[in-house]
């Protein structure tokens, strides 16, 4: 029996945890092939409950220090726009001149495609292997923005060779199975002369605790992932790719940068509580089965058990 003392909000939050936990041990999503992955993402886009609460561009934002003596704080949407506009200015993508084609691989539903077309001019093609994922990218953009969308494996990408004169590619890696195919595939449609902008969630290299191995496989098994590469690694299967030609690819780490966009995630829900209600009891427990894997995400790249890193390269001419 609780103590009478307890507060009923209390307990009330104590139900709630014990609920998310129930949901988020029950229900994980492991990876068995990509078939699994397009499943996964299939699920997240017709219920509609990321598109909701994040907006159309469901990956993670970029945070800007704030100025010395203030507390501004940025708004969730604004910081995921700010984040292709800055990735954008560190690829070198924005030399580029209007009219330049670029691929964006694992374009969700197209929330960076529309931005990279409307604010660069860039005549933008998404793929993605959730055919939701496609429908919808197709169906929220306007006639006359230069994006199309197809539905297309990552590690089998129906295009030609040095077909785009730049490849984008945030948060696709983490569902890769092959990592060097997948480095392969992006260079191998890039052109001669062509830029690579790409970033990835990726693990610390060296040996882990125990509890960290346990925290790693429940990001692993909660959101189809069959691996994670360390920084080091993705770039060395990038450099030596076959199709790299010489290229140097340099990283960054953009931990510190990203890490807010694990709690507004959660945050979102408190803020926008009609986003949630609106679609019903089903979206409510949907939300609360996400929540613990993003406060492991949150803790993992807090602690550098994951970085945020970023690879940028010139494929020579």
């Amino acid at each position: 029996m609780l103590p009478p003392s307890w507060p009923l909000a209390t307990i009330l939050g104590a139900g709630i945890l014990a609920l998310a936990a129930g949901l988020w041990l029950r229900q994980r999503r492991r990876y068995e092939s990509a078939a699994s992955v397009a499943a996964a993402y299939d699920r997240w886009t017709t219920d509609r409950l990321l598109e909701r609460l994040w907006g159309d561009h469901i990956h993670l934002g970029y945070y800007q220090k704030p100025a010395p003596g203030r507390h501004q704080r940025q708004d969730f949407r604004a910081a995921k726009a700010a984040f292709v506009h800055e990735l954008v200015r560190w690829s070198a993508l924005d030399q580029l001149p209007p009219g330049s084609t670029l691929l964006d691989v694992g374009c969700g539903i197209g929330g960076s495609a529309r931005i990279l077309a409307r604010d660069y001019g860039f005549k933008v093609v998404g793929i993605s292997i959730s055919p939701a994922q496609i429908e919808r990218a197709r169906s929220l953009t306007p006639a006359g923005l230069s994006c199309r969308f197809a539905v297309m494996d990552a590690l089998a990408l129906e295009l030609p060779d040095a077909s785009f004169d730049a490849v984008w590619s945030v948060e696709a890696c983490p569902h890769m199975p092959d990592k060097q195919r997948y480095a392969d595939e992006l260079l191998r449609v890039l052109k001669p002369g062509g830029l690579l902008a790409v970033a990835d969630w990726n693990r610390r290299d060296g040996p882990m605790g125990r509890g960290e191995r346990w925290v790693m496989r429940q990001l692993l098994e909660q959101w189809a992932h069959p691996e994670f590469a360390t920084i080091g690694g993705l770039q060395q299967h990038l450099q030596q790719s076959p199709h790299a030609a010489a290229m140097a690819i340099e990283t960054g780490d953009w931990s510190q940068a990203t890490l807010p966009s694990w709690i507004d995630s959660i945050a979102e829900g408190v803020r926008r509580p009609g986003a949630i209600l609106g679609l019903g009891p089903k979206a409510v427990l949907q939300g609360l089965r996400e929540t613990p894997t993003i406060l492991l995400m949150h803790w993992a790249f807090a602690t550098g058990l994951m970085q945020f890193g970023v690879f940028r390269g010139s494929k020579p001419s």
